[in-house]
């Protein structure tokens, strides 16, 4: 990604994912913490995950009605994104 800001028009959670691509987890969680919907518990979820704060995530996954899964943290980013791009 060699863009230095997100694509105008994405939404928050594609917003999200790009600035953790970025290395920017802490501006990537603030965009969705506050939000309450499946697809955005999901995006706080993996968030979560690749912090290393499992029970938090574990929370979020339950809220997304999502399972958290064992695949590498890169493989679950490209799934989310492939899955938000539709």
């Amino acid at each position: 990604m060699k863009q230095d800001t997100p694509l105008e028009g994405i939404s928050v959670h594609l917003q999200a994912l790009w600035y953790d691509a970025k290395g920017n987890w802490h501006h990537a969680h603030s965009l969705i913490d506050h939000l309450e919907d499946k697809t955005s518990a999901h995006v706080h979820a993996y968030l979560h995950r690749k912090e290393g704060d499992l029970w938090n995530a574990n929370y979020w996954y339950n809220r997304a009605k999502q399972v958290m899964p064992t695949k590498p943290l890169e493989e679950e980013w490209e799934d989310l994104l492939e899955l938000l791009s539709k």
